[in-house]
């Protein structure tokens, strides 16, 4: 029973980590112009 619920935890971490990835695809532009245009406002601002 102990080895199945590993096993179980395995997959919903494998999973997890396969949505954050196809997150991080699909969004992947706006992510990186969200950061730049931070970085530009910080600069900017003399921060």
């Amino acid at each position: 029973m102990k080895r199945s619920k590993k096993g179980m935890e395995m997959v919903q971490v494998a999973i997890l980590i396969a949505i954050a990835v196809a997150m991080g695809v699909i969004f992947k532009t706006r992510i990186g112009n969200f950061v730049t245009s931070t970085f530009d406002a910080l600069s900017s601002s003399g921060f």
